[in-house]
């Protein structure tokens, strides 16, 4: 429906939409003509929006920085799992992976070749020269943040430890790419381009994904791109730019029986860091990390 220059803003502020959203409007429609994928208004959030999105954020960070120190050698992943439920749940929060289109864990823990959505179990021991990813979304006042970290246990390989290592730089890359009035297709080549010169492939089939006011919401987020090309960034988005780079090849299969692990094709290890940002007006912002 059209909004009119004297009805109140789209935004929720209250304010008119002539003295509120109606030039940025104008400038995403100037984009469009031209010939730019633009995002929709649900894909940006509103002031209020933003600051649940960022409780929640810093919640969900809390919950990493609690079982940090817990992923180490001889730990069950189901023991991780445990604690990540008793520590959200005791600052008022719920795991949002718990139950999330039946998934049975409160966290996706995955382990060298599991690329993703690797399911905690009492017989999964870590162990020296594993690496691990810990994938952990946290619902705050009905608002998600979202992000992982990797973690090196024991003696970790040096080719393991670059793998790592150069996963978070495709990370930081990326986001330093993100910029209002900028497009994926700029984050998208600055990130593949530096797994491919570590001779590193990116995940194509998996991707980051808006996140805050729901567990998953457009747009989905393509971390190989071309520059000035795919869907423009504006302020107000909140996604997660999450690369999963595999020391092999980018192909990857799903396994039958819990319907949920993703494993690299090859069976070479892969690796994933992940952040949920905001787009500024200046820059970006981290919610999660």
């Amino acid at each position: 429906m059209k909004i009119g220059r004297n009805d109140k803003c789209w935004c929720g502020s209250g304010r008119k939409y002539k003295s509120c959203h109606m030039s940025f409007d104008n400038r995403i429609k100037d984009f469009q003509n031209r010939g730019y994928e633009v995002p929709n208004h649900q894909m940006i959030k509103t002031p209020e929006q933003i600051e649940g999105i960022r409780e929640a954020g810093k919640r969900n960070t809390m919950v990493l920085d609690y079982i940090t120190p817990f992923v180490k050698e001889g730990v069950t992943t189901e023991e991780l799992d445990r604690r990540i439920e008793e520590y959200t749940r005791k600052m008022g929060c719920i795991p949002a992976c718990l139950h999330y289109q039946g998934y049975p864990k409160s966290v996706c823990i995955s382990v060298d070749d599991v690329v993703c959505h690797g399911i905690p179990s009492e017989n999964q021991v870590l162990k020296s020269g594993d690496i691990v990813n810990v994938d952990c979304t946290t619902i705050y006042n009905g608002y998600f943040g979202d992000a992982s970290r990797m973690f090196c246990i024991g003696d970790v390989s040096e080719e393991k430890k670059k793998l790592v290592r150069v996963t978070k730089e495709c990370l930081d890359l990326a986001l330093a790419a993100v910029r209002p009035w900028g497009t994926m297709g700029d984050m998208g080549y600055v990130c593949n381009k530096h797994a491919e010169e570590n001779g590193y492939t990116i995940v194509r089939e998996i991707g980051g994904h808006g996140c805050g006011v729901h567990f998953h919401e457009d747009p989905w987020i393509n971390h190989i791109g071309t520059p000035d090309s795919g869907l423009l960034f504006v302020p107000g988005m909140t996604f997660t730019i999450e690369p999963m780079v595999n020391m092999g090849q980018p192909d990857v299969y799903q396994d039958e029986e819990d319907g949920w692990t993703i494993y690299t094709q090859d069976g070479k290890p892969s690796a994933q860091w992940e952040y949920t940002i905001l787009v500024t007006g200046d820059g970006t912002e981290i919610l999660s990390y």
